[in-house]
């Protein structure tokens, strides 16, 4: 008989996990000047259910509880009915021309209604950069289009 023996293997390493991106948002101030949009999100993928969180969690403290969220019906490929954040439930609904294709509306029962232009997640980082600075410019009355068109 045989008997073949080895070493055997240091562990692997542990692998810490990937570090949470930030999120990419820009708001316009508080200011009696409102506009069609309240500043610009940049997600990282058209993935709904997971960009969604980190965004209605941040706006959570800034706005008061999101509790619904619509875009357009062609921005987002397959979306749920309802996206879990933290210890609640975002529904989110959709809309066809009633809404324009790159905005984000959310809304709240404690506060009301606000739109943010959604910079598509493939935009050249120059680009989005140019469109979050306008959409959070307290003087840009336009909507998701114009500055689309414009930038």
């Amino acid at each position: 008989m045989t008997t073949i023996s080895t070493r055997p293997e240091a562990p692997e390493a542990p692998v810490a996990p990937a570090p949470v991106p930030g999120l990419r948002l820009s708001l316009k101030p508080e200011t009696r000047i409102r506009g069609r949009l309240d500043g610009a999100w940049w997600p990282r993928s058209r993935d709904m259910t997971a960009e969604l969180p980190s965004l209605v969690a941040e706006l959570d403290r800034t706005w008061g509880r999101i509790t619904r969220v619509t875009v357009h019906q062609g921005s987002c490929p397959d979306l749920p009915a309802r996206v879990p954040v933290g210890a609640h439930v975002v529904r989110l609904g959709w809309f066809g021309p009633e809404q324009e294709t790159d905005d984000l509306c959310l809304l709240s029962y404690k506060v009301g209604r606000w739109d943010l232009l959604v910079v598509p997640p493939e935009c050249d980082p120059a680009r989005a950069a140019l469109l979050m600075a306008a959409a959070a410019d307290a003087h840009e009355t336009g909507g998701s289009a114009t500055l689309l068109s414009r930038f």
